[in-house]
């Protein structure tokens, strides 16, 4: 292993900008980590005391002025844009202005999956290295991270950038429908680009990770038009839309298989009314995922092919797929990038895994469209228990995770 170890991080400095392996840590950069660590968690109470799922504009406005105020406080200049669809929140953009000639963003999201009300079946709790809370992981806690390394890096007088922006967007967890596109913009502005989603905590994840992939979505549609008729009286008058509907199902679950890169599957349905009628329309949706930039037109041509076969006569059937986020996958220099990050854990003897993709999504797909700027994901807190009960993040994860981001900054900035 020693013997590979030498020469990758000999191509890491040339890829990165980077003058050499590291092999000290910064032991400024740790001692503030590690007292910044109480902060955080304070930080982290707070923001999950908001109930701020993705429809609750009232609880995304606090927690815009929660982080704006924040930003503010940390020198930024800051400015609230509407999102363009959607619930009508607000995202948070700070902007930093520095001595040095790199661009660089991170991106981190406000609202979460849980409903209001969430927090009285799953209140903020802590037991032992886990604290527990609604969002507190996904993504809280990239915010959290967001907000302490800079407070770090103030703290040490860094200003090796020429702009260093941060963006929080409301609508991540609908797949940032009125965000997507101000983020995708404002990442073409930037040399690289962090985003500080959650990696993930043991167990599962043996150690923290940075990620390199996640899927791209998108909503599939299938409509069936049959004949209405009396259920009891005259059934075989009618066309029933919603054993059509189900013989469609089941010839295109597969569908997918066929295609490498994409994922389909079925996951709503409805038809009829009442129960004494033959239904005349059925429908189905289906959650999409993607890694291929062709992945819509394939599944669209194979779907379209598979219907022509009907079970019930006279009905029609048709597939529309809707695009959602784009794929993220990132490029070889995102991959230097990540493996810099390696090379900073080592620093402070923690392992950190570069993970190649995930069936996520995320608004790295958004920020890497273009590939005009470097992207890596998962720079927030480890943790784990995202959508689900019992969501929490491990706070020994905290100070490897801020040494991190404040180290990576730093050496972005150095790059000319």
């Amino acid at each position: 292993m020693k013997t590979r170890f030498i020469p990758l991080l000999a191509v890491l400095g040339c890829l990165t900008g980077s003058t050499a392996a590291f092999a000290a840590a910064d032991e400024k950069i740790k001692a503030a980590a590690e007292q910044e660590k109480a902060p955080l968690i304070e930080t982290l109470r707070d923001m999950v005391m908001i109930e701020s799922g993705s429809s609750d504009v009232v609880g995304l406005k606090k927690m815009a002025d929660f982080t704006e105020g924040r930003l503010k406080a940390l020198g930024a200049a800051t400015e609230r844009r509407k999102t363009t669809a959607g619930a009508g929140a607000d995202m948070v953009i700070a902007t930093f202005k520095g001595t040095g000639s790199r661009k660089l963003m991170l991106i981190a999201h406000m609202d979460t999956v849980y409903q209001r009300g969430i927090l009285a079946s799953e209140p903020y709790r802590v037991d032992g290295n886990r604290i527990y809370g609604p969002g507190i992981a996904d993504d809280k806690g990239g915010i959290a991270v967001v907000l302490h390394a800079l407070n770090i890096l103030k703290d040490a007088g860094w200003k090796d950038y020429a702009t260093l922006t941060v963006s929080f967007n409301p609508d991540e967890e609908v797949g940032s429908i009125g965000s997507g596109e101000i983020i995708a913009e404002l990442a073409d502005q930037h040399d690289v680009v962090l985003s500080c989603e959650p990696t993930a905590a043991s167990p599962p994840a043996k150690n923290d990770s940075l990620l390199l992939g996640a899927s791209g979505t998108a909503t599939g549609i299938m409509k069936v038009k049959g004949r209405a008729a009396h259920a009891g009286a005259a059934p075989d008058r009618g066309r029933n839309a919603l054993i059509e509907l189900s013989h469609q199902l089941l010839q295109t679950q597969d569908v997918a298989r066929s295609i490498p890169g994409t994922q389909l599957n079925w996951t709503t349905a409805k038809a009829g009314t009442v129960r004494n009628q033959i239904p005349e329309d059925a429908e189905a949706g289906a959650d999409i995922r993607l890694t291929i930039p062709d992945g819509i037109a394939k599944l669209q041509a194979a779907l379209d092919e598979k219907i022509k076969n009907r079970l019930v006569p006279d009905t029609e059937t048709t597939v529309k797929i809707v695009a959602g986020r784009p794929p993220f996958v990132a490029s070889e220099r995102g991959r230097a990038l990540a493996e810099m990050g390696q090379a900073i854990y080592a620093e402070i003897d923690r392992k950190l895994d570069i993970t190649e993709m995930t069936g996520g999504a995320t608004d790295a797909g958004y920020a890497n469209r273009s590939g005009k700027a470097v992207v890596v994901e998962s720079f927030g807190l480890a943790g784990f228990g995202y959508h689900a009960r019992d969501e929490f993040i491990d706070t020994s994860s905290i100070v490897p995770r801020l040494y991190l981001m404040s180290r990576m900054l730093i050496e972005q900035g150095k790059k000319k």
